[in-house]
């Protein structure tokens, strides 16, 4: 297994020469994999091989997530024969936001379990099917890109340690994926940071701290047409 959220990672070459088959996990940033994962895809030459894809969420929007990641991968030579969206705790759960709290739960974890054994089948060639259509969007790519801003109108305060000392461990600035926290002076570069919140969730001091978010959970809810209700009822799915 390939752990690729830090940034150095994915500037190791993978030969993929020597797997049957491939399996690419990713949380949904904004409608799509994160933008440093779809750059690292498009490095990749698949030789041909089977994959599959799975997405992790906070219980917002979904698609075209699968649509566009399938895209990236056929055109670099994988051949996509499953996909599957897993719900769990929202990365702004962080700042005051209560999207799926308890997630994933054992139902999410069955879908998991159906979803590799139906993987597994794909792989070797005991189902032969292909993967489906996939719901695409209307959206160009200009506006998906803005969309990934969006975050930032909600995210006001990029990571920092406001100052406060910490053990300087290197946690933060080692798990970044784009190279933007800074642990010698606990903040975390505008330019470069994309509001993913690994730093926060994986410093072991809690030492960053972001604003409160609290005030815009309503809003989202009144954005996205649904209550915590409607949310705790999605479930996971699978993709064949």
């Amino acid at each position: 297994m390939s752990d690729i959220t830090p940034y150095a990672a994915r500037k190791e070459r993978i030969d993929f020469g020597p797997y049957q088959a491939v399996v690419f996990g990713a949380p949904i940033h904004s409608w799509r994999a994160p933008r440093a994962v779809r750059e690292w895809m498009r490095t990749l030459d698949g030789q041909g091989k089977k994959c599959a894809m799975f997405f992790t969420f906070g219980g917002f929007q979904v698609h075209p997530t699968h649509y566009s990641t399938r895209q990236i991968l056929e055109e670099q030579n994988f051949s996509v024969v499953s996909s599957a969206e897993f719900l769990g705790v929202h990365t702004f759960n962080l700042g005051g936001w209560k999207a799926m709290k308890g997630r994933p739960d054992a139902l999410d974890l069955e879908v998991a379990e159906e979803f590799a054994r139906a993987t597994y089948k794909r792989f070797t060639g005991e189902d032969d099917a292909v993967l489906g259509e996939l719901e695409k969007t209307d959206h160009t790519e200009e506006a998906l890109d803005a969309i990934e801003t969006f975050r930032f109108n909600v995210l006001t305060q990029l990571p920092t340690r406001q100052g406060e000392a910490c053990s300087l461990c290197m946690a933060c600035e080692e798990i970044c994926p784009t190279g933007a926290m800074q642990a010698e002076i606990g903040e975390a570069d505008k330019g470069k940071c994309i509001g993913c919140l690994a730093c926060v969730a994986n410093c072991p001091e809690n030492a960053l701290k972001i604003n409160d978010m609290s005030d815009s959970w309503a809003f989202k809810l009144e954005l996205e047409n649904t209550t915590e209700k409607g949310l705790k009822e999605k479930r996971s799915k699978i993709y064949l």
